[in-house]
């Protein structure tokens, strides 16, 4: 049963007709989204990345529509509830990371969830690989709307022992459908594997919906000792080469889920969605980088280009535009109601903050589905109001260090064409500017607290 009905901002889209006519003319489609975790902006060779290979991920690109300008969250957690509930992180409930030391927070029951919203309408629903959502019962997968899973719930593991080690005492975490398992020794993305394979051989009969969070290239680093191997070989320099062969690492199982995906005869008729969370990390435990955002300022944990763009890539063959770029601006809110669009499923009724991106990706020409602008906000008082070209951070951190901060710049606007590295603030230069995206957060910080009571 729904929890809650939803709409989006009252927008009805002129493509819904041929997609439901597309739809209800043969077996809904299978959705699969592949949600990678702390990858930098541009690190993939269809992204530009000169020194990764990333063959089957560019294979995927090639089929399909690959974004230039597609955001999410700062940090894991925030990311994964807006790409589930189709609202920003504030309205999702978890505007922050869920902490393994308080259970008590975690993304809130009553969000209706994408997992919930495919349930409804029929499919068999799998979350695969990492959770980070929330602790209790009540905040687990199989209570989210997953008719099954497999995968961790901290924000992170190692790959061999299945051990969370953020802070003693550690922890095992690995379960299947809230039951403790164990598997030591065997490496955990081939874990996910096997478990997506079994998963769709069991359901390929019926239409499934499949969110398979892979947890590469999250630190701990722990790349395929022949990929390390030949990134050193290459002279690739610490940390990259530790982050580089995870990444291969990461491409290979991607490949291995799309091969089962070929071998079971479901390519033709199903969605996939690819997606990192947020971007690079420079945390201690993962060495302090290794990621690439080219030249953007900025990794995870902050609201520059480099902590919130990430490369995205949508592919259905023979039912989307196969080899082309999308430049319009777009968020991993977008996901809901595109979803919805194609596989023929009404949305529920209440607010959403996503748009549907079918026009955009039918059409390369299409104006941006977020043309009055979009906000973020993160910890105590950092945010984000993005119009266009412009974009005004409130009180921004740099985690890239890849530039100065001080105390004049607590507003600071970049116009993202001619500076997309961002690094001069032209605040003083465009006083009406500033007032306008000011007043766009505020309006919008309006918006969240109304809808929130409703």
């Amino acid at each position: 049963m729904m929890k809650m009905k939803y709409f989006i901002r009252g927008f009805l889209f002129s493509c819904s007709i041929t997609v439901v006519a597309l739809a209800s003319a043969q077996q809904k489609p299978n959705v699969i989204i592949i949600y990678s975790d702390d990858q930098g902006a541009i690190d993939l060779s269809c992204y530009g990345s000169k020194d990764l290979e990333t063959p089957h991920i560019d294979k995927l690109a090639k089929s399909g529509v690959m974004f230039t300008q597609f955001y999410a969250s700062p940090v894991c957690s925030p990311s994964r509830a807006s790409l589930l509930t189709g609202m920003n992180p504030q309205r999702a409930g978890l505007p922050g990371n869920a902490s393994e030391a308080n259970d008590k927070v975690g993304m809130p029951t009553d969000r209706y969830t994408m997992a919930e919203l495919f349930k409804d309408a029929g499919y068999k629903t799998a979350h695969i690989g990492k959770w980070h959502l929330g602790y209790q019962l009540s905040m687990q997968p199989n209570a989210q709307g997953f008719d099954h899973s497999f995968g961790h719930l901290a924000g992170c593991i190692d790959n061999y022992s299945h051990y969370f080690y953020w802070s003693g005492p550690n922890k095992h975490d690995l379960y299947r459908n809230g039951k403790e398992v164990f598997y030591p020794g065997e490496f955990f993305p081939d874990l996910m594997v096997k478990e997506a394979g079994q998963f769709m051989e069991q359901n390929k009969q019926s239409p499934f919906f499949m969110y398979f969070a892979i947890n590469l290239p999250h630190y701990p680093y722990q790349g395929d000792p022949k990929w390390l191997a030949y990134y050193r070989a290459k002279g690739v320099a610490y940390p990259r080469d530790l982050y580089a062969a995870f990444m291969s690492t990461l491409d290979d199982k991607i490949g291995a889920l799309l091969k089962k995906i070929s071998d079971l005869g479901l390519t033709k008729n199903t969605i996939i969605i690819f997606q990192s969370d947020n971007g690079y990390s420079t945390e201690e435990r993962a060495h302090f980088g290794g990621g690439n955002a080219g030249c953007l300022r900025g990794a995870k944990a902050c609201l520059f280009e480099g902590g919130i763009k990430v490369p995205s890539i949508i592919s259905w063959p023979g039912k989307i535009p196969a080899g082309q770029v999308r430049d319009q601006f777009a968020v991993n809110t977008d996901w809901f109601p595109t979803l919805a669009s194609y596989c023929n499923i009404k949305l529920p009724q209440t607010e959403l903050d996503g748009r549907s991106l079918v026009d955009v990706i039918n059409n390369k020409n299409a104006t941006t589905a977020h043309a009055d602008g979009y906000c973020w906000a993160f910890k105590k008082d950092m945010w984000v109001a993005r119009k266009g070209k412009w974009k005004l951070l409130g009180h921004p951190e740099d985690t890239s260090n890849k530039g100065v901060l001080s105390e004049s710049d607590s507003l600071f606007l970049v116009n993202l064409e001619t500076d997309p590295g961002e690094q001069k603030n032209i605040a003083t230069e465009y006083p009406s500017v500033v007032e306008e995206l000011k007043k766009q957060f505020q309006d919008w910080e309006k918006r969240n607290k109304k809808l929130s009571k409703q």
